[in-house]
């Protein structure tokens, strides 16, 4: 009876202590891949997404052959565990009727890691309004983090179906369109120059031309008018900025600093304007007049 007891203690014991190595391991193992490779990756600027991909597998596989040790180490369950070894082939098919969704997620996932549609710190636009920036991709789904710092967590099997908008798959330069609207009474022409100016002067604002456009005397800043709207003529400068960034911010401050030069040198940004005509009161005008002209 004493032994008995004291091989299930000592059973108990290990079991334990299996899993909170389990545990531990994979703790430390993740603790050391984000402080001695990812930021080596960072340091010499190198895409951490495989990486990050692996770090999820392999911290996978230390969960499951610590808690495959733990079980086989408890003798009710080793027999239950010779069992499903003998008859594996039946379960894999059983779990994988039970688990197309989650196999569906990390294939892919390991296919979006081979195709690199788009990778970690990549900004992405998924469904024309899902935008963010990439901040992890996972066995079963990727983590994008929006710009109110909000995540966005999306299956691997839904996003590798999407249509994706990358920002920065192969050059992070980014064209911005500052599209403004002036009255017919302006002088275009002005206009155009203080747009060039003002996009000129932003330090953000980059020279995109290629020597060839130079040689030809191409402008840096090209603005043209794109279109008569009801109440104003648009015009539209491209402006290049380095990244994503950079190019909202450099937007941003072109339409404040093109607006004050524009009240400044007398260029009106006109409103939509409204002509009400009243029916009632017109045929009371005529019903006026016409008995004015029988007086």
């Amino acid at each position: 009876m004493n032994f008995n007891l004291e091989y299930d203690l000592m059973m108990i014991i290990t079991t334990s202590g299996i899993i909170l190595a389990t545990f531990i391991l994979a703790y430390m193992f993740r603790r050391f891949f984000n402080r001695f490779i990812l930021n080596s990756t960072r340091i010499v600027k190198n895409d951490p997404t495989n990486y990050k991909f692996l770090k999820h597998t392999l911290s996978s596989l230390i969960y499951i052959i610590g808690f495959s040790l733990a079980v086989y180490r408890i003798e009710p369950l080793r027999a239950v565990a010779n069992s499903l070894l003998a008859g594996a082939g039946i379960l894999a098919v059983a779990v994988g009727f039970a688990s197309q969704a989650a196999l569906s997620n990390i294939i892919s996932g390991l296919f979006i890691i081979i195709y690199k549609p788009f990778g970690v710190n990549d900004r992405i636009t998924v469904r024309d309004t899902l935008r963010g920036v990439v901040e992890d991709i996972t066995l079963r789904h990727t983590i994008i983090r929006d710009f109110e710092n909000k995540r966005i967590v999306i299956p691997n099997s839904v996003i590798s179906d999407e249509v994706v908008v990358n920002a920065d798959l192969g050059d992070e330069k980014i064209c911005r369109f500052i599209e403004v609207g002036i009255s017919y009474d302006s002088d275009v022409k002005k206009a155009k120059q203080i747009m060039q100016e003002e996009a000129l002067k932003h330090p953000l604002h980059i020279d995109n031309r290629t020597p060839e456009q130079i040689e030809q005397g191409v402008d840096e800043i090209v603005v043209r008018v794109i279109s008569f709207g009801d109440s104003s003529v648009n015009l539209r400068a491209w402006v290049w900025a380095a990244n994503q960034a950079d190019g909202f911010i450099l937007h941003c401050d072109l339409l404040e600093s093109i607006k004050e030069r524009f009240d400044a040198e007398g260029i009106e940004i006109p409103f939509p304007y409204r002509t009400l005509v009243f029916k009632n009161a017109l045929q009371q005008m005529d019903a006026t007049d016409k008995s004015d002209a029988q007086i």
